[in-house]
């Protein structure tokens, strides 16, 4: 029995104990991040790119009229959603910080960032997270980065945010990761990356609260990709302006901005498509025609779309006009 009882002990005396001495219970997302805002606008957007599945569901937090945050190394979400509701409640960036820090007993271990819509910064580098580890913190941002091949990533980040002061934050964001990427990046390689930006003001709806919500979750090109899908919701907001132009029987302004998305995707179908039926709807149907026609021939689904749109209202032409689209 005492035997026995030796084994016991001895193999509990073996768990790892979870404590700030032990941060593997965590999960952990080695990294490269920013937090930052548009000085202009008031937009703020926090970006990241790792060597680990879906790094946005762990590090990217935002919130319009509120602020953003990166948490990071060996990652306590908690400091997302807490960081956030300090800051809703008047608490600076630098507050909040320091005292979800100060209460966070494997704080050695933790990287993060805290940026509110005042533009108040601040950043926390572990004693204990792995090399190259490093953060830099300034005006309207905060770059910040672990297990990095090398020292020169960090202040790569922070010369492409000061570089391209003349972008859109989101695409400046972007610039910013390349940068990072270039200067030598994750000493693992890469496999996901993310981007959020929020409004200055808080939002009324919360499925509006996100301007940007991008994540790459698995590729050998995360950075790559999410620049291009940028790219396509930068096209699609056009596209949307264009359906609200519609809505207002604004047909100029229609064809202004579904001819701003065709002329960033020539080769998408639906953007061509639109802005077809915005000029029949504006009375230029022959003008249409050869859209229509060319769009017809690549994927005959358009066509049987068109014969349903009349009932909707989205496509307000004669019955002849129909017909004369319809028979291309």
């Amino acid at each position: 029995m005492k035997k026995s009882i030796l084994i016991i002990l001895t193999a509990i005396m073996a768990i790892p104990i979870a404590s700030a001495q032990n941060p593997y219970k965590d999960q952990f997302a080695h990294t490269f991040s920013i937090v930052a805002r548009d000085a202009k606008t008031g937009e703020m957007a926090v970006g990241v790119q790792s060597h680990w599945f879906s790094v946005g569901t762990l590090v990217c937090w935002a919130k319009s009229g509120v602020g953003v945050v990166a948490t990071q190394s060996f990652v306590n979400p908690a400091f997302g959603p807490n960081g956030l509701a300090m800051m809703e409640t008047g608490t600076s960036a630098t507050e909040a910080l320091k005292q979800l820090v100060a209460e966070d007993e494997g704080r050695a271990f933790r990287q993060v960032a805290f940026l509110d819509v005042n533009g108040n910064v601040d950043a926390y580098t572990g004693a204990k997270c792995v090399e190259s580890a490093h953060q830099i913190v300034g005006e309207n941002f905060s770059v910040q980065a672990n297990m990095m091949l090398n020292d020169n990533v960090v202040p790569a980040m922070a010369k492409a945010f000061e570089e391209n002061s003349n972008l859109p934050l989101a695409e400046r964001v972007v610039k910013v990761l390349l940068a990072a990427q270039a200067a030598g990046g994750d000493i693992r390689g890469r496999q996901s990356a993310a981007l959020l930006v929020v409004g200055a003001e808080p939002s009324s709806t919360i499925w509006q609260d996100k301007k940007v919500d991008l994540r790459i979750d698995d590729s050998s090109e995360p950075l790559v990709e999410l620049e291009r899908l940028l790219k396509v919701q930068r096209a699609y907001d056009y596209m949307n302006r264009g359906d609200l132009a519609v809505e207002a029987n604004d047909m100029d302004k229609a064809l202004e901005e579904y001819g701003t998305a065709e002329k960033m995707f020539p080769e998408n179908l639906e953007m061509q498509y639109w802005k077809a039926v915005a000029l029949a709807n504006g009375g230029r149907v022959n003008e249409a025609l050869p859209t229509f026609q060319k769009i017809f021939k690549a994927d005959e689904n358009w066509r049987l779309l068109t014969r349903r749109l009349p009932k909707s209202g989205l496509l307000k032409v004669s019955d002849k006009d129909l017909k004369k689209i319809l028979s291309l």
